[in-house]
């Protein structure tokens, strides 16, 4: 290791120690003083791995349970200041998938078994409520556009960063069934079904020959869709962002084809075709990574006029290609996970200079940098990207991925 990066693991630990409030991790003192539902388990990747952090995720856990919906809906943010739900973009699926995920890494890293069965009705009421997400029985979520964590984002339908998440959360359901001594059966068979329709429904080409039979794919809907991106597309080295009624992204989510790596959606043949391609389009320039290539631009049926708001989503910033740190964290960790030991530890060298910029002082470990410049245009002292740095770090130095070296 570097010395910059050794410092950069030092900064890191720093803007943890300030975002771990009583009621959780928030997701930045200066810009986001709420506990998120998916910063707070991401960061919390990083806190688990930080000595006196590691209850944050447990507290943030806690906080998410209290404001349930009676419908099982998790909040996506709760305010430090009020301890209540906060209604700003209220309108996430993801925050239920992350809230189950948080479980697993809570359980994975403490075995807690008391907190696990304290919590396991409100992990059974957030899972149901995601089911009747599900609104056509095709066994994957449908979600609106700019529902998730790319929340200024026309990714509709059945979306790959959801639907990944949801195979995670499944798979998450089935081990944490296990070890209350539940029977998890019927999780890790739903899991398998969406891994399965992920991969011949928003993958395009050779690499997923194997998933397909004669009953493939088994939903109509599909079948005018697919027939309609095949002969366009023919072949593409990632999975699709989303596929919709008669309709389909053709660019690259970097976020959902990271995890569907890191989680196991991809095969080894899809692995190889995802890591190849953002090697080759150079997402890690100026620094990791851009998570999303090629931007959008006006004219394209994706543009939407609303991503002129604020100035954010316009081609290169934001979510429409700008550079975010804490998804450059998950691309160390996918490079150390499928061996790419090298590069991992070039982009975790990449990924302390990023943090180390700032707009007012150095090491500002900010939200987001335009996707061009790398200049910081987002928020200083992001819980996530800290976190995801520490947890980067800990998969360079170990040569293993923490929590999720598992075969799930």
């Amino acid at each position: 290791m570097s010395e910059l990066t050794k410092l950069s693991l030092e900064k890191a630990q720093e803007v943890l120690a300030r975002e771990c409030s009583p009621l959780g991790l928030m997701a930045s003192p200066e810009g986001y003083p709420h506990v998120w539902a998916r910063d707070s388990v991401i960061t919390s990747l990083g806190a688990i791995l930080t000595p006196g952090h590691e209850a944050c995720l447990r507290t943030s856990l806690r906080t998410l349970a209290g404001q349930q919906s009676e419908l099982g809906a998790i909040p996506n943010n709760v305010s430090v200041a009020t301890g209540r739900l906060d209604h700003t973009n209220a309108g996430s699926v993801d925050s239920n998938l992350w809230y189950i995920i948080g479980h697993y890494i809570q359980w994975r890293t403490s075995g807690d078994f008391d907190f696990l069965q304290a919590h396991w009705p409100s992990l059974e009421q957030a899972l149901l409520w995601l089911r009747y997400q599900d609104s056509n029985s095709c066994g994957l979520l449908e979600v609106h556009e700019a529902a998730d964590w790319a929340d200024l984002l026309a990714n509709r339908f059945n979306i790959l960063y959801d639907n990944v998440l949801w195979y995670a959360a499944l798979r998450a359901m089935a081990s944490l069934a296990d070890s209350l001594g539940e029977d998890g059966t019927h999780y890790a068979e739903m899991a398998s079904d969406v891994r399965h329709k992920l991969r011949i429904v928003l993958w395009v080409g050779p690499e997923n020959a194997d998933e397909w039979g004669p009953t493939c794919p088994s939903h109509t809907e599909w079948k005018h869709t697919l027939s309609q991106v095949d002969p366009v597309l023919v072949k593409r080295p990632f999975f699709l962002p989303y596929v919709a009624f008669r309709d389909y992204g053709d660019y690259c989510d970097v976020f959902g084809n990271l995890l569907a790596v890191l989680f196991g959606v991809a095969n080894p043949a899809q692995e190889k075709r995802i890591l190849d391609y953002l090697y080759q389009v150079g997402i890690a320039e100026p620094y990791p990574v851009r998570v999303l290539h090629p931007p959008i631009y006006p004219g394209s049926k994706d543009w939407r006029e609303y991503y002129r708001n604020n100035n954010l989503n316009l081609p290169d910033q934001y979510h429409n290609g700008g550079i975010w740190p804490f998804v450059g964290g998950f691309y160390v960790a996918v490079l150390v996970k499928t061996g790419r030991l090298d590069e991992a530890q070039h982009q975790l060298e990449k990924l302390a200079e990023v943090n180390r910029l700032g707009i007012n002082e150095e090491w500002e470990f900010n939200e987001w940098c335009h996707g061009r410049t790398g200049r910081p245009m987002g928020y200083p002292h992001q819980a996530w990207s800290a976190g995801m740095y520490i947890y980067a770090h800990r998969g360079v130095a170990e040569g293993r991925v923490p929590v999720f070296d598992v075969d799930w």
